[in-house]
């Protein structure tokens, strides 16, 4: 008897890499796949040896049988589909950001809440070997209070599928903040023990995005840099900074920094000349100063789509839940609002 946790992807772009994660999980099975192009459909289905393959959602909500569903398709399809993947009776992963407006984001927390089923949001740094060796300082009080931390990703040049959805606000919501921007917000909050935001300032830019879409005759309304600060209310503070092109030295590079009373942290991803995380803790003991390095695990640590599994196995709440996710677009969303209006937004 087959007990794995059968599962269906939608979006077979970044959803490919959804299949792959999904294929390490002992108790996990990718049977059916979803895209309207059908190249890339039926060579994905090819690669991974799956037989079930459609060109319609509802035809594979239908026609196959299924406990849960991995989205991973434009922003502005993660609101309707998730809720259609509920009405069917099945648990759902969604890739970042969780929706289009935190509104929606409610609708789809709410929805999982009415089916009885797990919805999990995939924010995938939190599972990263030195994010969670991180976490564990972090739990343990190594950092002591946190005051202050700043979280970003810049990128030089890296405008993602240029001139496609990616640019277009009406189905992505918006740039880097609400692409990229998202993962690092996530992070920082995670590490910093789920703080309640109260006020945002925010500051959006898309002059090389614009000056890139005139030359070229695409589409591009969306910023290409967003900045801003977050006020919470045990009085911490976080910087935000993202970016898909800026002038700086950097090909790209992500780091989240969290100042405590005792002691810091700095987690880094590099990409250049080779992909590397690593994440440091600073502190002070007797007038000395320490630097302790976590760059690797000897250990098997959990990817998020283990954790998908591993929560409908185990009839638990999901580490990254819909609501965390929500507090994420709501962040999101009010800082867009200060760049628009000018001034603090209050939360």
């Amino acid at each position: 008897m087959n007990n794995k946790v059968k599962i269906g992807v939608v979006g077979l772009g970044m959803g490919r890499s959804h299949v792959e994660g999904f294929r390490s999980h002992p108790d996990a099975e990718v049977v059916a796949l979803c895209d309207v192009n059908t190249n890339q459909l039926g060579a994905t289905a090819d690669d991974f040896g799956i037989d079930q393959t459609f060109e319609n959602f509802e035809t594979m909500l239908d026609q196959s049988d299924l406990d849960a569903i991995s989205i991973a398709v434009p922003n502005y399809l993660h609101h309707p589909l998730t809720l259609k993947a509920f009405e069917a009776g099945l648990h759902v992963l969604c890739e970042k950001p969780i929706a289009m407006t935190a509104a929606q984001g409610d609708e789809m927390a709410a929805a999982a809440r009415r089916a009885g089923k797990k919805l999990m949001v995939n924010f995938v740094s939190r599972f990263f070997p030195s994010c969670q060796a991180l976490k564990r300082q972090v739990d343990r009080g190594v950092l002591g209070e946190v005051y202050f931390g700043r979280t970003l990703w810049h990128r030089r040049r890296g405008i993602p599928g240029f001139g496609g959805w990616f640019g277009t606000k009406e189905k992505s919501g918006g740039g880097p903040l609400i692409d990229i921007g998202v993962h690092r917000l996530d992070l920082a909050l995670w590490l910093m023990g789920d703080p309640q935001p109260v006020a945002v300032t925010g500051a959006v830019y898309g002059h090389l995005g614009s000056e890139k879409a005139a030359r070229e005759n695409q589409a591009f309304d969306v910023e290409d840099m967003g900045c801003g600060l977050i006020r919470f209310d045990n009085a911490a503070a976080l910087i935000l900074e993202t970016s898909w092109a800026l002038n700086i030295a950097e090909e790209e590079y992500c780091q989240t920094q969290l100042c405590g009373t005792n002691g810091g942290l700095l987690q880094k991803l590099a990409f250049v000349p080779a992909y590397k995380e690593t994440g440091e803790i600073y502190t002070e003991q007797d007038g000395h100063l320490y630097t302790t390095t976590h760059d690797k695990s000897t250990c098997h640590i959990p990817s998020s789509y283990d954790e998908f599994v591993n929560c409908i196995r185990e009839d638990r709440d999901p580490s990254v839940t819909g609501e965390q996710a929500v507090k994420v677009q709501r962040i999101i969303e009010a800082l867009y609002q200060s760049a628009e209006c000018g001034r603090e937004v209050q939360l």
